[in-house]
């Protein structure tokens, strides 16, 4: 079975910081573009960090210089460090396996995804 299985979501205020992680099982973690992505209620998927194979990270103009991600593909896991969080950062938090290069509206478009965690960022 193909796993993604995140963790490290939960409440912060703003300003806070928080690190996701991601642990991939079932496939060959070391060779696939991995992504997180999230998305608010009421609000369409938001791709917010890459990372390619060999560790070379992308990000949005949105998450430049707040988030910061990071594989380990001895571990098979996935990380996302997020400092200075604002209340619009709120929102499911998910990893998912698939071209960095390609842009998704939806999860099930990506190779595989996990079930998410949950961020919420209020004071």
């Amino acid at each position: 079975d193909v796993r993604l299985v995140e963790s490290g979501g939960g409440e912060v205020p703003p300003g806070g910081s928080l690190r996701l992680s991601c642990v991939g099982a079932g496939f060959i973690f070391k060779n696939y573009d991995m992504s997180w992505v999230r998305q608010a209620p009421g609000k369409g998927l938001e791709w917010i960090s890459g990372i390619y194979p060999n560790g070379e990270a992308h990000y949005p103009d949105s998450a430049k210089g707040r988030f910061v991600i990071s594989r380990d593909n001895y571990a098979n896991t996935l990380y996302l460090q997020m400092n200075n969080l604002e209340p619009e950062d709120t929102a499911m938090y998910y990893c998912a396996a698939g071209p960095i290069n390609l842009k998704y509206a939806t999860l099930d478009e990506y190779v595989f995804w996990g079930q998410g965690t949950q961020v919420t960022v209020s004071s």
